[in-house]
């Protein structure tokens, strides 16, 4: 079976699971009471590696304010989450240590689910949590909960993810997959190229707010010493993913400035 039918046999587990879950009574029950709670941080988020520079990257959207400071999270040479839907942040600085003692993605996804205390279960429900966990050669593994706000599923592709909850439906994460893997150039510009398609493809059904975009590499960054190649966040606009792209844009002057400047020497 060749990656694009696993990815489309994933992509049919999940919708038949959420199908399941619609009418049960258990899945209201858990709605009436996230109505009552926080809302659900609703995002779409890609992660993706670039085998050719070893940079793994993510990027995100939401219509929520700020959406970056708690979903994308990335160390060079480890790997990348994206932690969103019923979100528990602590997922993402958990699932770096454990890629750090050598955890595939998959290993990660199951110890982080058990280990989950599940705190509120009547108002930020662990069935509803939503993550996705890349390690630093491409591998990913990626858990859409149950009881995430619909339309939520996810879908795997050859070096990338592409997730969400309270979409348009499933093309979104199916045009993510597909542009960013048909895309060419440096990786900001095909994760910046998959939120677009997905955004065309109906995003957050809610609409839009804020972006991010977070890429690591060792030694990556124009500075010494640094391994962030890209760290990026329009916490409030209109149009979010378009002023992320002039931010991205920007990003790509200086990295070629500081890549001729070297060459000099």
């Amino acid at each position: 079976m060749n990656s694009l039918s696993q990815a489309i046999s994933i992509l049919a587990i999940v919708l038949m699971a959420k199908i399941a879950m619609l009418s049960s009574p258990l899945n209201l029950e858990a709605q009436n009471s996230l109505d009552s709670g926080w809302p659900p941080v609703a995002t779409f988020s890609i992660l993706g590696y670039d085998p050719e520079t070893g940079e793994i990257g993510g990027a995100v959207q939401s219509r929520v304010f700020s959406v970056g400071n708690g979903v994308l999270w990335g160390e060079a040479g480890v790997g990348m989450v994206a932690t969103q839907a019923i979100v528990d942040v602590s997922y993402g600085p958990q699932g770096l240590e454990m890629l750090q003692q050598g955890l595939s993605p998959t290993s990660v996804v199951s110890k982080i689910l058990g280990n989950d205390p599940d705190p509120r279960p009547k108002g930020w429900t662990i069935q509803g949590r939503q993550f996705s966990v890349m390690n630093f050669r491409g591998e990913v593994a990626t858990h859409t909960g149950l009881q995430a706000s619909d339309w939520a599923g996810h879908l795997i592709g050859n070096n990338v993810s592409a997730q969400g909850n309270i979409l348009a439906g499933p093309e979104v994460v199916q045009n993510m997959v597909e542009t960013f893997q048909n895309t060419t150039g440096h990786l900001s510009f095909r994760l910046l190229a998959a939120l677009e398609s997905g955004q065309e493809a109906g995003g957050d059904t809610r609409g839009m707010q804020s972006a991010a975009m977070l890429i690591v590499q060792e030694d990556g960054g124009v500075w010494l010493n640094n391994n962030t190649a890209l760290r990026l966040q329009v916490d409030d606009h209109t149009s979010p993913i378009t002023e992320l792209r002039r931010l991205v844009q920007i990003a790509a002057q200086q990295r070629n400035r500081v890549r001729s400047s070297r060459r000099q020497f």
